[in-house]
């Protein structure tokens, strides 16, 4: 698979990864042959696949794998093959870490999770092995979170090393640090390998993106809706909550939030590009669904033209709920405008 070659892109999460409990009926039902198909008809080119560790392996006994979890992969991806569409699997939860459970992670300061992480690299290279590599690309690890970047460094090498061993051409995704944050491309080590795509992910200015979201304390107690473009409404109401703030709501309580804020934010990628030579691959961005039907749309369209502008692929969180659903959780569209934005070569 080329680098270039995932150009408008939808995730599935919620369905392998964040699923509300490990339930093999879910597994089968929450996605399924039709909705790929439906996914390829609209015109996307590719998926995103995030996959959480304990579909795939038995978190009480290291080294046992689950087939049950690597069949729901295998028909994923084969489903995807027959329509068209090219795969990312994404690792969203690893042995030891969690990117929504900070507090719990141990992968970093545990050798023998470490060990884990890698082994289980090796496995899905091996698994997987046969599946074109023009269909299916490796994604180390969803939205590190780390006080800096090294140890991530030093194991995203461990865990291609091994890949390597069995695979040596297929497309490994390397994420940035602090929730994949565009102006964190930069800490990352440059591998000399071909065959390595870097990734972002893009919420901002995250009081639009994420406004009233309950897993963000701030922005659900400020309970106010943002506007796009617009301006941050009772300023003094948000800086009571997030007093670090100050200087963007100083500046967007007066003029509006719009594209060329959009471009400020996603420069560092594109500076990390100029200087590095490399592509980069947004693999999450989109706006909540408590925004406004207009605000989605609007700074949905915004930032896909800046992408398409840099010739960044991209794909858009998330097909089905998910909160950021292009469906809902019976499969209903929600707008049929993000389904044409999103969905644009």
């Amino acid at each position: 698979m080329e680098k270039t070659s995932l150009r408008a892109g939808v995730n599935l999460g919620g369905w392998l990864s964040q699923y509300p409990a490990y339930d093999h009926q879910h597994f089968k039902t929450f996605i399924t042959a039709a909705d790929i198909r439906r996914i390829a008809d609209w015109g996307f080119d590719h998926v995103r696949l995030p996959v959480d560790y304990p579909v795939l392996a038995d978190e009480a006994r290291p080294g046992i794998y689950l087939s049950s979890g690597f069949d729901y992969l295998l028909q994923a991806v084969e489903w995807c093959r027959e329509a068209g569409l090219r795969v990312v699997l994404d690792l969203h939860r690893a042995p030891g870490y969690r990117f929504d459970a900070l507090q719990e992670n141990t992968l970093f300061s545990d050798e023998a999770k470490q060990e884990q992480f890698v082994a289980l690299w090796g496995v899905l290279a091996e698994r997987l092995e046969e599946v074109g590599t023009d269909w299916l690309a490796f994604e180390l690890l969803n939205e590190v979170v780390l006080p800096e970047s090294e140890p991530w460094n030093r194991l995203a090498q461990a865990a291609l090393a091994r890949i390597r061993q069995v695979d040596r051409g297929r497309l490994i995704v390397i994420g940035a640090n602090r929730y994949a944050s565009p102006d964190q491309l930069q800490y990352l080590d440059i591998s000399p390998d071909p065959h390595v795509l870097y990734t972002f992910h893009f919420y901002e200015p995250l009081v639009v993106t994420h406004q009233r979201a309950y897993w963000v304390p701030w922005l659900l107690e400020f309970d106010r809706a943002v506007e796009y473009p617009g301006r941050v409404p009772e300023p003094k109401r948000l800086l009571s909550l997030k007093p670090e703030m100050q200087a963007f709501v100083e500046k967007y309580s007066r003029q509006p939030m719009d594209g060329e804020l959009l471009r400020q934010y996603l420069r560092p990628a594109l500076d990390f590009v100029r200087r590095s030579g490399q592509t980069v691959y947004c693999g999450e961005y989109g706006v909540i669904d408590r925004a406004s039907p207009e605000t989605r749309v609007r700074w949905t369209r915004d930032f896909v033209e800046l992408l398409r502008e840099y010739n960044i692929g991209r794909a858009w969180w998330s097909y089905k709920a998910m909160d950021f659903g292009l469906v809902d959780g019976a499969g209903n569209i929600v707008n049929e405008e993000l389904i044409r934005i999103t969905s644009q070569p």
